[in-house]
């Protein structure tokens, strides 16, 4: 099969494109024919290597993804092969008292596509059962791609850990990105006031068509003054996964007794802590990765229904996957950037 792999870590060099073998579904598993798959920010962390991260090379990039079944396993009876469907991200034993009660992302067994074991940037992918859900009919085979691990993500950030409530006032961060722009759905889906904040007024524009109620450009000046002018008490919930160069600044931007929820450190994570902020002010500190597969049902049905949309930016042929990542190692997309592999 096609693919695009890494044979070891490093910059936009190492990234390959080339035949592969094919995967064969073992016991439990269902191998995927894609027909669309994405882009996070986590494939360019694992192209260059993260701290204790070890990989079986050659290895394929790639969490999200949806195609037709190819193949099942045995032990798999209620999938058939020629099922449209969707690939989930999320790997965890399915068996441990985190996974039971819905918090399969706090299992020490807990993996994600794409990072741990292969992925979706392939002509065909391998993932288990439980990782497999069928496709709403009237749902694109780009937007089925582009929704899985963003919309995961933000919902398990602000409804299950800052559990955002109507009337809260909710920043979301870099509204442009794939993740930004699920935060603002999700923040509105949830009845919040969203400011939304990125770095021009195109992507702070398309935001405002998904909802965002106020917009702040955070490359023009202060925009903690600016979110102050809109809630002078500062926000109710911060939706962060920029890091290291905002941190101070959210720190600042939050009220008493806030929440700010972080799922990533795009900008480093070696932040700077004012321990006597966070206590004296009572401000909540909220880790988050990835979320529950429960929930993706639930929100298949609010994708399918209208309420939610993905947000696609571009979509790429196969064999341009490194310009794929280029453009979003350079923050110029707005959504999700796909790649098609029968191209």
């Amino acid at each position: 099969m096609k693919a695009s792999y890494l044979t070891e870590h490093g910059g936009p060099e190492v990234l390959q494109y080339g035949e592969l073998p094919q995967p064969v579904a073992g016991p439990g598993e269902v191998v995927v024919r894609v027909k669309a798959a994405a882009l996070n920010h986590l494939d360019l962390w694992v192209r260059g290597g993260l701290p204790g991260l070890k990989l079986q090379f050659p290895h394929v990039l790639g969490g999200d993804a949806a195609g037709i079944v190819h193949s099942i396993g045995p032990g798999v009876s209620d999938v058939a092969e020629g099922d449209e469907v969707i690939v989930h991200p999320g790997l965890s034993c399915g068996h441990c008292d985190r996974c039971l009660s819905g918090w399969e992302s706090l299992c020490l067994d807990y993996r994600i596509l794409g990072e741990h074991v292969s992925g979706t940037h392939a002509e065909f992918a391998k993932a288990p059962r439980a990782n497999i859900f069928k496709k709403p009919p009237s749902v694109s085979w780009d937007d089925a791609a582009a929704f899985g691990l963003v919309f995961t993500t933000a919902w398990q950030m602000l409804h299950r850990r800052a559990s955002v409530q109507p009337g809260d006032t909710v920043v979301v961060h870099a509204a442009g990105s794939g993740v930004g722009s699920a935060g603002v759905q999700i923040a509105k889906l949830l009845g919040a006031k969203v400011i939304a904040t990125a770095g021009n007024w195109d992507k702070l524009k398309l935001a405002e068509s998904l909802g965002a109620d106020r917009l702040v450009d955070y490359s023009t000046g202060d925009w903690v003054k600016e979110v102050k002018k809109i809630a002078p008490l500062g926000a109710d919930v911060i939706f962060d996964h920029l890091g290291k160069d905002y941190w101070d600044a959210n720190l600042r931007a939050i009220r008493r007794g806030g929440r700010i929820v972080l799922c990533g450190a795009t900008t480093g994570g070696a932040a700077a802590l004012d321990l006597a902020a966070v206590f004296f002010r009572q401000i909540q500190i909220l880790g988050s990765t990835m979320g529950s597969k429960g929930d993706f049902p639930r929100l298949l049905g609010l994708l399918e229904a209208g309420k939610l949309r993905a947000v696609v930016d571009k979509a790429y042929p196969l064999s341009q996957a490194s310009q794929a990542l280029s453009r979003m190692s350079d923050r110029l997309q707005f959504g999700k950037i796909l790649l098609h592999p029968g191209q």
